[in-house]
Order: C-alpha cells, then sequence, then structure tokens
C-alpha cells in the first residue's frame, strides 16, 4: 500500500471498474484507473504498472516495414532482374547438359555435344545482355524498326528455304547453326510496338484507336507468316505480346474478345488442316487412351514428373533421358527437371519466373516514359508466357505446342533474343525514382572502369568528385 493512502481508499479505487480508452466517462474528474499517476493522492507514490506482453502480431510487424524498405530501394527491380536471370541461366545450361547427354552421346560420340553447344550460346548472349543493359533508351527505339523489317524478311525466306522438322517449317540452315527467325521477331514486334504506341501518345495518354494502323496489320502479317511454317507456339507469344501492348494503353474489353475470337478460330482452322495438330490435341485431351501413339510424348513426360517426388532421384539420374521421352533436352526439359530435382526443384523454377515476372510488371509501373512501360510489359509477357504455355504442356493442363522454356531449354535461336530483352529490363530498370543516383553514388564497376580506360565509357562510368586524375 502506497503512503498517505488510507486503507478505504485503496479498497475503493479496487473496486472501480476500468475506462476504455477513449471512453467519454475518461474525462470527467473522478477516480480514475488503478495505477494512473494522475489518480494517486498528493504525496503518494505511483505503483508501476505492470509490464504488459507484447501482442501476437507484434513479432510481424517488423517484417513488412524491412520488406517495404526492400522493396523501396531504388535498385532493387535491377538486382532482382539480375539474379533471376543468371539463376535461371546457370539452372538451364546444368539441365542441358543432363537431359542431352544420352543423345548427344548417341549421335555424336560426345555427351559434351549439346551442352558445350549451349554454353556458347550462352557466352555470346550473356554479354549482349550486358551491352543492352547499358544502352540508352533511345536506342531501343530506334531498334525495333530494322529488327522488325530483318524478322519479316527471315520469315519470309523460312517459307521459301526453310528446313522442316516434325511438321513445322521454323529454321534456316546456316551450315554449322540453325537460325530461327521467329525467336528474335519477338523482340522486334514489341520494339517496334512500343515505340509506335509511345510517338502518339498525348500528355502521358495512348489512345487504343491507334492500334489499327499499323500495329494491327504489321502484328497480323507476323503472325500469319509465322503459322504458315507451322509454328503455333510462336504465334501465341508474338498474340501475347500484342495483347500487352492492348492492355497497357488501356484498349476496351470487346477488342481483346475480338482479337481472341479471331485467334480461336484461326486456331481451329490450323488444326483441321494439319493432321499432326489434331493428333496433338487428341494425345493432349486422353493422353493414356494412346500412350504408344499420339500421347506418347505427354506420357513419358507425365511418367518422368511423377518419378520425381518430392526431391527427386538426383541430378543426372533421370531414366526418361534414356530415348524414353523425345525433346527431352529442349521442349520437356521441364519434366527431366522435374524428375532429378523433384517437386521442389520444379516449384523454384515456377517461383523463379514469377519474380521475373513481378520485377518486369515493376519496371513497366514505376517509370514515366511510355515507352519503357509499353516495351518492358510486352517482354514479360513475352517471357513469362513462354514459361506458361511450356510448363503447361509438361504437366498436361495445355496442349503441346512445340516452344521451349525460356533461358532454361536447349538453343540459341531462344536464348539470345531472351537474353536480349532482359539486358533492356535492366536499361529500363535504371530509370526507376532514384536508380540513377544510386549507380553514380556506388560508383562505375570494373568492366566500366576497364571500358573508361580505353576511352569508351559511357554515363554510368562517371567518376566520383575527387576521384579524377591529378
Amino acid at each position: 500500500m502506497s503512503p498517505g493512502v488510507t486503507p478505504e481508499e485503496a479498497s475503493a479505487s479496487r473496486r472501480i471498474r476500468p475506462v476504455r480508452e477513449g471512453d467519454p466517462a475518461s474525462q470527467k474528474s473522478g477516480p480514475a484507473r488503478e495505477g494512473d499517476p494522475a489518480a494517486a493522492p498528493e504525496g503518494a507514490v505511483p505503483e508501476a504498472s505492470p509490464k504488459r506482453p507484447p501482442a501476437r502480431g507484434a513479432s510481424a510487424e517488423g517484417l513488412p516495414a524491412r520488406l517495404r524498405e526492400l522493396l523501396g530501394r531504388p535498385l532493387f527491380s535491377y538486382h532482382l532482374l539480375l539474379g533471376v536471370s543468371a539463376l535461371l541461366v546457370a539452372l538451364g545450361l546444368m539441365m542441358v547438359l543432363s537431359a542431352s547427354s544420352v543423345e548427344a552421346l548417341q549421335e555424336t560420340g560426345d555427351p559434351f555435344y549439346w551442352f558445350l553447344k549451349q554454353s556458347i550460346s550462352a557466352a555470346i548472349g550473356i554479354p549482349i545482355m550486358w551491352a543492352c543493359s547499358r544502352l540508352p533508351v533511345r536506342f531501343f527505339r530506334l531498334a525495333g524498326y530494322p529488327l522488325m523489317a530483318l524478322s519479316i524478311i527471315g520469315l519470309v525466306m523460312v517459307l521459301f528455304v526453310g528446313t522442316s522438322q516434325l511438321g513445322a517449317q521454323r529454321w534456316i540452315d546456316l551450315g554449322p547453326i540453325y537460325l530461327q527467325p521467329s525467336e528474335p521477331a519477338k523482340l522486334g514486334l514489341l520494339l517496334w510496338g512500343a515505340d509506335l504506341l509511345s510517338r502518339r501518345a498525348r500528355n502521358g495518354v495512348i489512345e487504343w484507336r491507334h492500334l489499327f494502323i499499323p500495329l494491327m496489320p504489321g502484328t497480323a502479317i507476323m503472325a500469319v507468316m509465322v503459322m504458315l511454317g507451322s509454328d503455333l507456339g510462336t504465334t501465341i507469344v508474338l498474340l501475347a505480346i500484342f495483347l500487352a501492348l492492348l492492355w497497357v494503353v488501356g484498349a476496351p474489353l470487346r477488342l481483346f474478345g475480338g482479337i481472341l475470337g479471331v485467334a480461336v478460330l484461326a486456331t481451329v482452322v490450323m488444326i483441321v488442316t494439319e493432321g499432326y495438330r489434331s493428333d496433338r490435341i487428341e494425345g493432349w485431351l486422353n493422353p493414356w487412351a494412346n500412350a504408344d501413339g499420339t500421347g506418347y510424348q505427354a506420357v513419358q513426360g507425365q511418367i518422368a514428373m511423377g518419378s520425381g517426388g518430392w526431391f527427386g532421384i538426383g541430378l543426372g539420374s533421370s531414366r526418361a533421358k534414356w530415348n524414353w521421352l523425345p525433346h527431352a533436352e529442349s521442349d520437356f526439359i521441364f519434366a527431366i527437371l522435374g524428375e532429378e530435382l523433384g517437386l521442389m526443384g520444379t516449384l523454384v523454377v515456377v517461383a523463379l519466373f514469377g519474380l521475373l515476372g513481378y520485377a518486369g510488371l515493376r519496371v513497366a509501373t514505376r517509370v514515366r516514359d511510355p515507352f519503357v512501360r509499353l516495351a518492358s510489359a510486352a517482354a514479360t509477357a513475352w517471357i513469362v508466357g513462354q514459361a506458361i504455355v511450356n510448363i503447361g504442356a509438361v504437366i498436361g493442363v495445355l496442349p503441346i505446342t512445340g516452344i521451349p522454356l525460356p533461358l532454361v531449354s536447349y538453343g540459341g535461336s531462344a536464348l539470345l533474343p531472351t537474353l536480349a530483352a532482359l539486358g533492356m529490363l535492366l536499361s529500363f530498370a535504371k530509370q526507376e525514382p532514384g536508380a540513377r543516383d544510386a549507380l553514380l553514388a556506388r560508383g562505375p564497376g570494373p568492366a566500366a572502369r576497364a571500358l573508361s580506360w580505353l576511352g569508351l565509357g559511357g554515363p554510368g562510368t562517371t567518376r566520383r568528385p575527387g576521384r579524377g586524375r591529378r
């Protein structure tokens, strides 16, 4: 009991009902809550209030704050894109080595043959990605037109001198390499379309009516030429790029419906006119009914995925690659990954593509330049959309279209444009608020310093104050 307080007063104070915070009664004069210093009589020493235990969510309240701090960093998108791209390329090389070793040994006598070719493509593509990350936005605006023209020329050449495989005419034989013009055509379409729409922007607003001429006819011409080469998968990706441009400019839903209706009709015509496509649809709808025929690849892919369990049977230990699963190193490399690394490995790959999509859309929403917004959204739709189509075909929820898994599947024609697009996104990420100041504060890296010594440095190689030559 505190000194100066009679037993009657202490007893009365214990019988008082506590008043909730904000209750009008708390503003009235009279006995206050026990332990309130203002309630103690003159000369009394207030008792220490018992320390309340932290609320259940108190320990988790710091996590969103730390996450917000991380997401608020100017170079977060840049580092996320760079890290995810590096992980996917490294994982792709590892899986190409595993998935292609048996077939390469049988066909060439060297189990590393396809892996070495993919490594050469990566060795060329990574510097291209780095160079694109250093280029200004203006370069990409200008590059779309010649790249679009070269892509159309290449697609026309495919129709006349192209090489056919499994009913699809997609490649041009250049001796030691096969060129697939439809792959750089994706990059050409998104750059050309993004520049067309951004040039017609008024006060940052792009009218969707500008899509009709010349973007829609140009996209249709490219899609028709790809379809004539029996490449349904690439046609779907081109459509995804075009729809992403539509979405960014705020086109009405009825336009989406009309375009999708035409696309579905064209797909039905392609399936009816090409026998192998109808076989693929039949094998997709009921693969186990003809597991030795039209459903063979789908069934073997599902068997490989199911054999992996939670954590896989071990890297390099796949049984499906021993002539059981066709195109194990390209179209169905995700099945080999699931067999060797298990469900956990496949979830990691899906998560990486999810992070890649988040980073690309983050750039598209944080940069005010209309061209950057359009190109970033279209590139993200291309890479992530293609991954969805490939993975969906392997697990059986989508028909088999024959398109590779970006950055992971074998194929230099697909890897190089994809790395160039990622380099472009890295360049755009530097346009986010505060990113350029953060780069200047960090200073140039070793490669940039080497270029500056050769007199080839750009804006990113600016020396810090006080660091110049004396």
